[in-house]
């Protein structure tokens, strides 16, 4: 019988970055590490990161469990489940995009950002701007954005001490005001 010998992470990442035409900088700058870093990985002449949240960002541009590789160890910091980031990688795939297409989609400075968003390492962004910037490149309608904010900035009040329910009054007409300033605001 022939042994199987497992695929080394280096192998696969260099494989995917061939497959997909992903260039090393962009990749590099996707899951934040230095260019160097990304060719001398490949080229073996370091070890493959142990760091877990390189191997989950590295994971989550590829499209794969971050269990796939052979270095990975279940992470010490919490992971979000998050609805919203779910929601967010169902559009995902609705608009047949990859993670690679959607993170070009914005500018190099705010990829690494998106890619801790989809681990889970990160919530939605509160910035409505912001969440409406990633809603809009996803086509998501102009309604689930704002429900997505919406839900984010309870959790942000919730989590700050603030019973939503007890002041449900200041809530709703908090949100009221907002929803009348984005429709007079469409962007």
């Amino acid at each position: 019988m022939k042994q199987i010998i497992p695929e080394k992470s280096s192998e696969k990442v260099a494989k995917f970055l061939k497959k997909t035409s992903l260039h090393k900088r962009d990749f590099a700058e996707m899951i934040g590490v230095t260019l160097s870093y990304v060719y001398n990985l490949i080229d073996e002449t370091v070890p493959f990161s142990t760091r877990g949240t390189t191997i989950e960002r590295i994971a989550t541009v590829m499209e794969i469990e971050p269990d796939n590789f052979g270095e990975y160890r279940i992470p010490q910091e919490p992971i979000l489940i998050d609805e919203s980031v779910e929601i967010l990688k169902d559009y995902i795939k609705e608009n047949g995009l990859s993670v690679i297409n959607f993170l070009k989609s914005f500018p190099r400075k705010k990829r690494l950002e998106i890619v801790d968003i989809l681990r889970g390492a990160m919530p939605v962004p509160i910035d409505y701007k912001e969440l409406n910037l990633i809603g809009k490149t996803l086509n998501m309608p102009q309604h689930e954005i704002y429900k997505m904010w919406e839900t984010r900035i309870k959790q942000v009040l919730e989590s700050s001490g603030m019973n939503i329910y007890s002041n449900s009054g200041l809530i709703n007409a908090m949100f009221d005001c907002a929803q009348k300033y984005i429709s007079s605001n469409k962007n």
